[in-house]
């Protein structure tokens, strides 16, 4: 590891430590010494040398993914419309409420969505997931129609409903990139 870092000071009290694909990233208080945050940096080599291999990895990986075809996504997307609309219908009652209509799109940002009027919108990526992720996320979109935004009383809906959604969301967080991988560059 070479000693080149990105440094953003702010009126922060600890110091903080991140390994991103672009670098690594140190958050620092106003006026601490810079010798005193390159012995922190120093200090932490094995973790972020850990940290990059754990990134140069993921970026292999990622791309010996073959994307979809035309043809492959078009029957991905049909089957994902039956899916959708009986996990909704499953989860609808248990969360009390009712939704709209359900579009199925293969989207390069977003897993799901839920409009004012409680039309659900879901990425068809999802079915290549555990079912169990396609479920957490559906109860994530039905929730939004109760909560229309991330407090911890939507948070608290959700696990109502879904008792382990964190564990399928951090399923979705760790792999989905190699799902969105699939719709090609």
């Amino acid at each position: 590891m070479d000693n080149s870092y990105t440094l953003i000071r702010s009126r922060r009290k600890t110091l903080s430590l991140s390994v991103t694909p672009e670098g690594v990233v140190v958050r620092a208080p106003l006026r601490l010494a810079r010798r005193d945050i390159d012995a922190f940096v120093e200090s932490r080599r094995d973790w972020i040398a850990a940290q990059e291999a754990k990134i140069t990895q993921r970026r292999l990986a990622l791309a010996d993914i073959p994307p979809l075809t035309q043809a492959q996504l078009a029957a991905l997307k049909a089957q994902a419309r039956a899916v959708f609309s009986q996990r909704a219908a499953h989860f609808a009652p248990l969360a009390g409420v009712r939704y709209g209509k359900i579009t199925v799109r293969a989207q390069r940002t977003r897993w799901g969505s839920c409009s004012a009027r409680g039309d659900l919108s879901f990425n068809c990526l999802l079915l290549l997931a555990p079912p169990e992720v396609l479920d957490s996320v559906v109860v994530h979109e039905l929730c939004h129609i109760l909560e229309h935004n991330h407090s911890p009383r939507f948070y608290a809906q959700v696990l109502r409903v879904f008792p382990d959604y964190r564990q399928w969301n951090a399923w979705l967080k760790a792999h989905g990139p190699e799902l969105m991988r699939r719709l090609g560059a």
